[in-house]
């Protein structure tokens, strides 16, 4: 096992990048100890995807990673059946260069990534990003894989997993997620993190950056969340805006460079809109006088 305990996960978790809050932690090391998914809820961007991605450095182990979408299938998810393939070995056939054989076999099998993560023999983390986007009918495919490590191929028959992936399942809450697959899972709730935290997230994540220029920003995004956004920034656009600020050559802020670096943080123009109209000189004017007051 890469770790004995949850103070040990959660310091080599900080030697990768990441730093959790105990809750999370708590929730990596049980599903790995359990073999048991887990399921991370959260708003956009607050590191549900970077806790997969951290916990697999920690566990040496290789991210394969399913994008979920709107009218995602089995074809794209799980496997399709090498057509191209197959026409060549019956031409083969019928001109004698080859045996004939079984064209369903698993030597004709195009594997996407649920299939590939259970055929793996090395440590696999398995990211399924996003599973509230996905329609109902894959979620409930799901359910026999999350339950068994287990997929059933009709022309081939059951695949068990020949080493379990751990699992990790990541939602945005667009929509809400049946019971059965909750049952299945562990869960946890990621939400923003507390001023003291995010300085320090900041800190880790941008290199170079000047204490006071991280206390600046995660002061002023917090101070942002508490506006009525549409998409309130995420702890990725504060390390995002806190490396271009540092890119600029900034050790404090000011309003004209606020102004002109946004982008980094709001995504929408009618958010925009609303920071301006909050008075945007007067918010970083009071964010640089007053440190880390909240």
């Amino acid at each position: 096992m890469a770790f004995s305990s949850i103070d040990d996960l959660e310091r080599q978790l900080l030697e990768t990048g990441y730093l959790p809050d105990r809750g999370l932690a708590t929730a990596l090391f049980l599903s790995v100890r359990l073999d048991k998914p887990l399921l991370l809820e959260g708003e956009p961007g607050v590191g549900k995807t970077e806790a997969a991605k951290a916990i697999a450095r920690v566990l040496g182990a290789r991210v394969i990673r399913l994008q979920c979408y709107e009218g995602l299938d089995v074809q794209h998810a799980v496997y399709e059946w090498n057509y191209s393939r197959q026409l060549l070995h019956i031409r083969a056939a019928q001109e004698g260069q080859v045996d004939e054989q079984e064209l369903f076999g698993p030597e004709f099998l195009i594997r996407r990534p649920l299939l590939e993560a259970l055929e793996s023999e090395e440590p696999v983390v398995l990211l399924i990003d996003e599973i509230d986007r996905a329609d109902d009918e894959f979620e409930a495919f799901l359910l026999e894989i999350l339950s068994d490590f287990t997929i059933t191929i009709p022309e081939i028959g059951t695949i068990h997993a020949k080493r379990k992936p751990t699992v990790i399942l990541t939602s945005n809450r667009t929509r809400e997620l049946h019971d059965a697959l909750k049952r299945r899972c562990m869960f946890h709730w990621i939400g923003h993190p507390g001023l003291e935290r995010e300085i320090e997230i900041v800190k880790l994540r941008v290199p170079g950056v000047p204490e006071r220029l991280a206390e600046q920003v995660a002061t002023f995004v917090s101070r942002l969340r508490d506006i009525d956004l549409a998409k309130p920034p995420g702890v990725a656009e504060t390390i995002d805006w806190a490396s271009a600020l540092v890119e600029l050559g900034k050790d404090e802020l000011d309003p004209e460079t606020v102004e002109a670096t946004l982008g980094s943080l709001l995504k929408y123009h009618e958010d925009f809109e609303n920071v301006k109209k909050s008075a945007l000189a007067d918010l970083v004017m009071d964010v640089v006088k007053s440190g880390l007051q909240t």
